[in-house]
């Protein structure tokens, strides 16, 4: 296989990927607005990075309850309906929060971004069921680049546009343009047509739900995903202490807030656009050590610098392998899970890497309480280093997980 920088954007070639592709792009990148305001909100009330971190560890709940239900329902039911109901519901919570913008009470900005995270987790597992089976298997590396392209230009133009609203307007603003992104990707998904259902369907109800977690028995190669990625998003996730970083570290404003939380989906969206190598790769399960590993490092070296300028770099680094380990590991758990499965499959790895960081930034802002932020931040990012070395130790078969290149149905194997 030659070599590639850029990646293969070939799924964008068919019309109704395209269309769910770029009405989830402006929805994300709406959803970004959302949280750089609150956060932004929590500190100017409290003036507590603790209580930021609260704003996240109150979403914990929802975000496991919120995809691990609604992939037993994406396996039962028409898939693009589900998602359109999700909208409605995720636009009404964006309304709540701009009302509460006018006059702020400090429980809104708790409940209603956990309401939000159960909803978008529940978004995830139909979302990507449909687009895998848009595309033919081949194809599952260039479109989970693509689907992560999203994310990282959403991380890039939401946190940076949701901080030069914030200082030119105020965060009501910031939460109607969030309303209104929820629009493009209803609209998408209207265009997309209906029959979205899977393969074969499976009842809804516990007894699917539990079917979905007995099958990653024995399975350490889809294990070694979810348990990498909360050793990343657990030990090193240290969002909730920018608002503390850029306002009293740095001696910034609300720019430079929303710099920092851009900075990571900068470092990714260079990631995701010189991915193309990332199809060549039959090794993704040592890809995704090598990826946390770098994380780690560039998440501790940020601890220690005293510039802003170069913490946006550093975090741009860890952006960059973030997005590598997760076009991986999604290529691993899809090639592993059957499409009757796929819906369950993903809403728990939406429970997981949607948990993660929020148990992350929760533990991140505690820590920060006991000794100060920069321990925070330097603690982490050396707990996910030695967290990574460990998991590469104890689960062998996802370390040496191997991408066969032999065509057919089957699921590949180690």
């Amino acid at each position: 296989m030659a070599f590639r920088i850029l990646p293969d954007i070939g799924p964008l070639r068919l019309p109704n990927f395209r269309r769910l592709w770029l009405g989830y792009l402006v929805s994300q990148t709406g959803a970004q607005l959302t949280v750089v305001a609150v956060a932004y909100q929590v500190f100017q009330v409290t003036r507590s990075s603790l209580d930021v971190g609260l704003v996240s560890l109150a979403q914990v709940g929802p975000a496991i309850v919120g995809p691990i239900v609604a992939g037993s329902l994406a396996d039962a039911v028409d898939r693009r309906r589900l998602l359109l109901v999700i909208q409605v519901l995720l636009a009404g919570c964006s309304v709540g929060l701009a009302v509460n913008a006018a006059h702020p009470a400090l429980w809104p900005l708790y409940v209603l971004p956990a309401l939000i995270a159960g909803l978008a987790g529940a978004d995830n597992p139909s979302r990507v069921a449909i687009m895998m089976n848009l595309v033919d298997r081949e194809a599952f590396v260039s479109a989970n680049v693509l689907r992560q392209s999203v994310q990282q230009v959403a991380l890039v133009a939401g946190p940076a546009l949701g901080g030069i609203l914030l200082a030119a307007a105020g965060a009501q603003i910031v939460y109607w343009a969030d309303v209104a992104s929820f629009a493009a990707s209803f609209v998408a998904l209207v265009r997309l047509g209906p029959g979205h259902q899977a393969e074969t369907v499976t009842r809804f109800g516990f007894r699917s739900i539990v079917e979905g977690f007995g099958f990653l028995r024995g399975r350490q190669a889809i294990q070694g995903c979810f348990v990498a990625d909360l050793n990343a998003t657990v030990l090193g996730m240290p969002t909730s202490l920018f608002p503390a970083v850029g306002l009293v570290a740095f001696h910034g404003g609300a720019q430079a807030v929303g710099y920092l939380y851009a900075a990571p989906g900068v470092g990714a969206l260079l990631g995701t656009v010189l991915s193309g190598w990332t199809s060549g790769i039959r090794r993704p399960g040592r890809a995704v050590v090598v990826a946390i590993a770098v994380w780690g490092a560039a998440i501790t070296a940020f601890g220690l610098v005293p510039w802003l300028g170069l913490g946006l770099v550093l975090l741009a680094v860890a952006g960059a392998a973030d997005v590598i380990s997760a076009i991986f590991r999604s290529t691993i758990l899809q090639l592993e899970t059957p499409d009757r499965l796929r819906g369950r499959l993903s809403s728990i790895q939406t429970a997981v890497v949607t948990t993660g960081p929020r148990l992350g930034n929760a533990e991140a802002g505690l820590v920060a309480a006991l000794s100060n932020v920069q321990v925070s931040v330097v603690s982490g990012g050396l707990g996910c280093l030695l967290g990574i070395a460990v998991i590469g130790k104890l689960m062998p078969r996802f370390l040496s997980y191997r991408i066969e290149p032999a065509p057919g149905d089957a699921a590949q194997t180690p």
